[in-house]
């Protein structure tokens, strides 16, 4: 792989794709931030990860329920800074209801931007990695791309998906040195998941702090969050060269909640 490497992060403007960004930014690599709003404060969180850590950022709207957008997006950063070395696939949304209710506009955005973006990522980013002579693609899933909880039929059929298409991706590469591999986070306190709360307290009838720790983090046998930084902190290592071996498989960062 060429000596700077250019990361894209979807969904980077908040959460655990801002963390992601910042972090592969403090290992020496230029950024591209991206979501779907285009507002100062965007392009304003790019600015910031430039100055912040001395690499070149830059922030690119793309709706990541839009198959060309997506394509558009990788084929933007390869523009802007000549290759595309790193690839993170975090963008995600949420809804909670049963099944026998869940809306069909919500099941069809979830699984367009929770799974179906990723696919159109990668196969942009495949060819620009095999110029650059490697890359390294990193999926965000969750533990509910191995486990399944009430209430979540879109978001844990998105996320099992990424765990296929991921071991797909990586057997198809393996002699390619571009490595495809799955982060699967338990319950991590972010905007996503605080927007979750209200939903789940409806669903289940139950106030804010009874949800927190009989819901949410009732799975997890440490009983805390997981942190953005500690997802961060595994995406930075499965993109360095000591993760060169570790293909087309999952890292679970989620208290203990799928050993059981």
């Amino acid at each position: 792989m060429s000596a700077r490497k250019t990361a894209v992060v979807t969904g980077s403007t908040s959460g655990i794709g801002l963390a992601i960004a910042d972090a592969l930014a403090a290992a020496g690599h230029d950024i591209v931030v991206n979501s779907f709003t285009d507002t100062a404060g965007d392009h304003a969180v790019a600015a910031a990860i430039a100055e912040r850590h001395g690499v070149k950022a830059l922030y690119i709207k793309a709706d990541m329920s839009r198959p060309a957008e997506c394509r558009a997006l990788v084929a933007g950063a390869a523009e802007a800074f000549g290759s595309l070395d790193v690839l993170v696939n975090n963008a995600g949304i949420q809804h909670v209801a049963p099944v026998e209710e869940f809306p069909i506009e919500k099941w069809d955005a979830i699984i367009a931007i929770n799974l179906s973006s990723a696919f159109h990522t990668t196969a942009a980013a495949i060819p620009l990695m095999r110029k650059a002579g490697g890359g390294r693609v990193v999926n965000i899933a969750s533990a509910h791309g191995l486990v399944a909880s009430p209430f979540k039929s879109a978001y844990v059929s998105a996320k099992h998906g990424i765990i296929g298409l991921t071991k797909t991706v990586a057997l198809e590469l393996a002699r390619e040195n571009i490595t495809c591999n799955a982060i699967c986070p338990g319950y991590v306190l972010t905007p996503l998941v605080e927007a979750q709360i209200p939903d789940q307290m409806k669903a289940h009838r139950m106030d804010r702090d009874t949800v927190v720790r009989e819901v949410m983090l009732e799975k997890q046998p440490t009983k805390e969050f997981v942190t953005v930084e500690q997802v961060a902190a595994a995406a930075v290592f499965l993109c360095s060269e000591a993760a060169a071996q570790i293909n087309g498989t999952h890292l679970s960062i989620d208290g203990g909640w799928t050993a059981q």
